[in-house]
């Protein structure tokens, strides 16, 4: 238990630092970074709000209480994105990304889509007096998936392939032409935002899929899956949102400067918001 605690407690500080650091910081008010933001938030909301109740139902068995498309116009169209992707643009499509999510998780329910399993299909090793227990058909489990992870999953490996093959070829023409060091510089910074990016899709990926897939089969096994290996994959998932910050620390070096300005407690000072976070 006190493994699933830590966790939580890297989950929700890490995220924090890194919604404190954007948030306060002007010089990293950006779009990519706003989505960025959106992230940690998801990231500290399932830290702070899910992982918390999932450790009692891990432990007591029992329930009682009942930016990615940027990166894409960055790369492949460096003459526009800008004019494009600004932060109004961003800030309207996180907030149709989170008013769909909202819609379609409440609307599953709302309006009977999921469909409560009779208590015959539990054995007495999975049912306990007091758990809500929703299940769905096969149809609306197959549907769900691919809506909320198969599509997107694989709509962001097809972005990326091609900001990684467009990357490439730009890199090789930057090569031939001997543009000016500033160009250079500004384009191995996108690029390397880019991979960075992709690494955390790539996690993403990593951690979620084993669950997914659990999720696909389990009604046509006739929800024999074990209930040891279901809470092990569903908080192999939750790593996920520890993941992150530490990826960001690794890979960003706005982001560790940032990081040791706030423990210090530097941000309370006047105009440390306006603090040079990208000088070399």
């Amino acid at each position: 238990m006190s493994t699933l605690w830590t966790v939580i407690l890297f989950t929700v500080s890490g995220n924090s630092l890194v919604i404190i650091a954007i948030a306060h910081f002007k010089q990293l008010h950006t779009p990519t970074n706003y989505l960025t933001l959106s992230l940690a938030v998801t990231d500290f909301l399932l830290g702070g709000f899910v992982m918390p109740p999932s450790v009692i139902r891990t432990v007591e068995k029992c329930w009682y209480f009942g930016d990615f498309f940027y990166r894409y116009y960055a790369i492949c169209h460096p003459l526009t994105y800008k004019s494009k992707f600004t932060i109004v643009f961003t800030k309207k499509m996180i907030f149709i990304c989170w008013s769909l999510a909202a819609i379609y998780g409440f609307g599953m329910i709302f309006t009977g889509y999921n469909t409560k399993a009779n208590e015959d299909i539990f054995d007495g090793n999975n049912f306990c007096v007091g758990g809500c227990l929703i299940i769905q058909s096969e149809i609306s489990i197959i549907v769900s998936s691919l809506i909320s992870f198969y599509i997107p999953g694989s709509v962001m490996v097809m972005i990326y392939l091609k900001i990684y093959l467009v990357a490439m070829k730009q890199a090789k023409s930057l090569r031939q032409t001997n543009e000016a060091h500033r160009n250079e510089v500004s384009k191995k910074r996108e690029t390397k935002a880019a991979k960075t990016l992709a690494i955390v899709v790539g996690a993403f990926l990593f951690c979620w899929s084993p669950i997914f897939l659990c999720y696909v089969i389990t009604p046509f096994i006739k929800f024999s899956v074990p209930l040891l290996l279901l809470q092990f994959l569903f908080w192999f998932s939750y790593t996920n949102s520890t993941f992150n910050p530490f990826i960001y620390a690794f890979f960003y070096k706005w982001f560790r400067k940032a990081l040791k300005l706030i423990i210090l407690g530097q941000i309370f000072k006047s105009n440390s918001c306006s603090v040079e976070l990208f000088s070399e």
